[in-house]
């Protein structure tokens, strides 16, 4: 607890301290008042020299205006308490409020604290769920990209068959063409022998 302005920590247990040592006092002022009085009583009925009435008489005003000082000062000091027990219920009061208004700085802190932690949460699940869709998208594409290695190969070796065919096709051509050639020599040449034969037996009748 803040301790008032100009007021020692250890001061409001002094003032206490004070106030019963002053009770104290009165108290047995009081008693010895009352004794003197008792004194001065007794004396009234036995005979006394006045120097010592008169000893007695003034020890008797010196307590009551002791006394008289005593309440006086006991009046300021209790002035003094009542002060500090204002000033004390005031900053308790200001404690209280600064307490509350503490504990709801607090709440609102660990309100705050726990959304963010809620959507931290959120954002690991929806990356670890983006992640995994990332993989299962890269284990799609690597199992189109063997298919598509396979097709190459497939179309590299239907490329390799086409051209052995057309390889086979070329020289099966050449050969033909070849082939038509020296039948075509051929039918020429029996042509012409054949002409020749029909204009010798002419000649020979």
């Amino acid at each position: 607890m803040a301790t008032p302005v100009g007021w020692s920590q250890g001061g409001s247990r002094s003032v206490c301290l004070a106030f019963d040592q002053l009770r104290d006092v009165i108290e047995s002022q009081e008693e010895l008042i009352h004794q003197l009085r008792n004194v001065m009583a007794l004396q009234d009925e036995n005979f006394v020299s006045k120097e010592e009435f008169q000893a007695v008489e003034k020890k008797l005003v010196e307590e009551k205006a002791a006394h008289a000082k005593t309440k006086v000062l006991l009046a300021k000091e209790e002035e003094k308490l009542q002060f500090a027990l204002g000033e004390v219920e005031v900053l308790t009061k200001q404690l209280e409020k600064e307490k509350l208004a503490f504990e709801k700085a607090l709440s609102n802190v660990k309100s705050k604290a726990l959304q963010e932690s809620c959507k931290k949460d959120q954002l690991i699940t929806k990356c670890n769920e983006i992640e995994s869709h990332i993989i299962k998208q890269e284990d799609i594409l690597n199992g189109k990209e063997n298919e598509i290695k396979e097709l190459q190969q497939v179309i590299s070796q239907q490329k390799q068959i086409f051209r052995n065919h057309m390889s086979d096709f070329r020289i099966q051509k050449q050969q033909e063409n070849y082939m038509a050639q020296v039948l075509d020599r051929k039918h020429k040449k029996s042509s012409g022998m054949c002409q020749a034969r029909s204009h010798q037996r002419p000649r020979e009748k």
